[in-house]
């Protein structure tokens, strides 16, 4: 067995393990590379959209959120030429630079730790955030309408150290060492004009874009995203995803992009733990072992709504109770130790793209923070939104449509 695949095969068990114990589900909430169909090691960097988004899911993920430092608009550019750059590199499973240079009194300009390993399926992703768009680059005219910031949502105790960032990086791969340096690396060029202002680590994917895949589990046991929308399916993508130019202000750069909002939510492990199964059901709106929505017998037989309780999560959040709006979900579990009180850090890092949230994800949480009964389960910790740009062209550079 290699060194690659022993680190992977203990630190998935591990986590397994950690899962298992807080859902009440056994090993069967984490969910394993052999979920998704075969797929090549290196994922294109190139193209009309940025991979990351309808990509078949990885395994693991490193999110970070940036402060821009500087007030240099040069500075800015010749940063995300450089992420771009290395970016193709990495995800080709290449370093991002020399990692050993022969002047030994050269700091190197790779960090190393991914040397001898493969690409992973590494698929980097940027957007920017609200505050990018003042006065310090010239953008705020140039700001899309469908960038909002989000509201508050009842029942949200979001922590300002957890939450926004002008811009974002997610990393997402299928060995957890290769996306950290990723992270590591950009972080590292772009030292001196942006600092990371926060970070995650997820494991165990809470949803996939091949529907043909088992679905994934959450840390409550649960299936999670059984009616996700496939990376495969153009309609629901150009429909609900992908950024049109004639969307409105701010759609002449966004077109072929997409928006992000990621929230941090703490679930309270412990309490559901010692929750019944038939309240855990009714809570969720289907069964805890086949996933089946009330009334049914298989996953995915159609939603029957008027069978299960009308305060459902299942319920309130499907797209015929919110006018069809739909989101694509990238979701992962977090486990960061505990609290300090005998209780886990942990829950999920719901991660969703989306057209407009202004007819995504804001409508649909409005009414689950109104009436979800799972919100006596979990709090929203963090949150951030960012307009995620259109791939990146050969030659071009990320957000060379807003800042080319």
């Amino acid at each position: 067995m290699t060194e690659v695949s022993r680190r992977r095969m203990l630190g998935t068990a591990g986590l397994g393990v950690l899962a298992g114990a807080a859902a009440g589900g056994g090993v069967a909430g984490v969910a394993y590379a052999h979920d998704e169909p075969a797929a090549p090691a290196a994922v294109p960097f190139f193209g009309p959209h940025q991979a990351g988004i309808a990509t078949p899911v990885q395994d693991r993920l490193h999110f970070a959120a940036f402060d821009v430092i500087t007030d240099d608009r040069a500075e800015l550019v010749r940063v995300l030429k450089e992420w771009t750059r290395a970016a193709a590199l990495m995800t080709a499973g290449r370093p991002a630079g020399d990692a050993v240079p022969k002047v030994a009194e050269a700091p190197p300009d790779d960090t190393g730790e991914a040397l001898g390993l493969p690409a992973a399926r590494l698929t980097l992703t940027v957007g920017f955030g609200p505050s990018l768009f003042d006065d310090r680059f010239g953008l705020a005219a140039r700001r899309p309408a469908a960038l909002v910031d989000l509201p508050h949502f009842p029942g949200d105790d979001l922590e300002s150290a957890r939450s926004g960032g002008d811009l974002m990086v997610q990393a997402c791969a299928d060995d957890p060492q290769v996306a950290v340096h990723a992270v590591r690396n950009l972080a590292r060029i772009g030292f001196g004009v942006v600092a990371v202002r926060w970070s995650q680590l997820g494991f165990g994917k809470t949803s996939s874009t091949t529907p043909s895949a088992q679905t994934p589990r959450n840390l409550f046991g649960f299936k999670d995203g059984t009616n996700n929308i496939g990376g495969s399916d153009t309609a629901a993508l150009n429909r609900h995803v992908w950024v049109a130019r004639a969307d409105g202000p701010g759609a002449d750069w966004m077109a072929g992009g997409s928006y992000l909002v990621a929230r941090r939510i703490r679930m309270h492990i412990e309490t559901w733990d010692r929750t019944s199964l038939k309240e855990q059901q009714d809570i969720v709106g289907r069964d805890k072992g086949e996933g089946a929505a009330f009334g049914n017998a298989k996953e995915r037989d159609p939603v029957r709504l008027d069978r299960m309780p009308p305060d459902a999560h299942v319920r309130l959040a499907h797209p015929s109770t919110n006018g069809g709006a739909r989101i694509l979900r990238r979701g992962y579990s977090f486990a960061d130790g505990s609290d300090g009180l005998g209780r886990l850090d942990a829950g999920l890092f719901f991660l969703a793209y989306q057209r407009d949230p202004r007819s995504g994800f804001i409508p649909v949480q409005r009414r689950l923070a109104a009436r979800d009964v799972m919100n006596e389960y979990l709090v929203h910790v963090g949150s951030g939104i960012w307009a995620c740009p259109p791939g990146v062209r050969q030659g071009g550079f990320w957000g060379d449509t807003l800042l080319g």
